[in-house]
Order: structure tokens, then sequence, then C-alpha cells
């Protein structure tokens, strides 16, 4: 194999921006209309959005709407499963990654990812969310690129050669 070259935080960072574009926001669309709109309160949503806009964050943040867990959860799930799918289908890329040329392998082998890795990955993000999102920004600062995600299931992002 040529000289690896891992993709970066800001490549990584608009992938990502592309797949939610391209994957989560249909997806999402989708449950809210499955849902005959009871997955959350949109009306709320552009009202706590009015609030910001206007300097009231503190009322913004104070009347979230109500989400329903059961139509959140399908929502997940389903991300899960079609991110799943591309990995699979495009060798370890989604949109995003594809636009960008990058792509997810095992960080030893370089070889594409299994199932075990990208439900672990997937998983991993929650981890990599829930302390602060420093999860992420690991990517910035280590010389494999590698967000704590990745360190959990063992992969790596570089640049499809």
């Amino acid at each position: 194999m040529n000289e690896v070259r891992y993709a970066g935080f800001w490549i990584r960072f608009f992938a990502s921006f592309l797949d939610t574009l391209f994957l989560a926001l249909p997806v999402g669309i989708l449950i809210y209309f499955l849902s005959d709109g009871n997955w959350f309160d949109f009306s709320q949503f552009q009202q706590n959005i009015s609030y910001a806009m206007s300097g009231n964050a503190e009322k913004a943040l104070a009347n979230q709407p109500p989400k329903s867990l059961k139509w959140e959860l399908l929502f997940e799930v389903s991300v899960l499963l079609v991110t799943l799918i591309f990995w699979r289908k495009w060798q370890g890329a989604t949109p995003g990654k594809k636009f960008f040329h990058v792509k997810i392998v095992d960080a030893k082998t370089f070889k594409d990812i299994d199932n075990k890795q990208a439900i672990t990955r997937s998983l991993g993000y929650i981890a990599s969310t829930l302390i602060l999102l420093m999860g992420f920004f690991m990517v910035a600062f280590r010389d494999d690129k590698r967000g704590l995600h990745d360190l959990l299931a063992g992969t790596a992002v570089i640049y499809d050669s």
C-alpha cells in the first residue's frame, strides 16, 4: 500500500456535514411525516429559534419541545442502518466521505471495516459527544487523526487512493 494519508479534522467535519444533509435529514423528514408530526413539536422549535434570535436564550432553553422517545429511537436506528449500508456498499464511505475521497478503514490493516467495528464506531459517537465533543476534537491533535470513536472501534479515516 502507498503511504497512508490520514484525513484531518476539517475534511471529516465537512464530510459529516454533507452526510447530515444527504442521510440524516431525509431520514428525519421521513420519520417526522411517519409520526404524523408527533416526533417533536416543530412549532415550538420555531418559537425557540425566535426567542434565541431576539437574545432571549434563557426562554428558548426553558421551553424545549417535547419529543417522542419511540420516534427518536426509530430515527437514531434508521440513521445507523442507512450509514451501515453505505459503509458496506462503498467500502467504508458515506456520501460525504465519498465526495471528499476519504474512507473508514481498520486502523491496523487499512482494509474494510467489519460490522462489529461499524457498530462500535457508531456507538462511539455517543461517547465522543458526551465529553463535550472532545472525542471529535482529538482528531485535530493526534498524528493518526483518530477520534475517540475510532480508538474504540479500531478504525481510522484515510484518503482513498
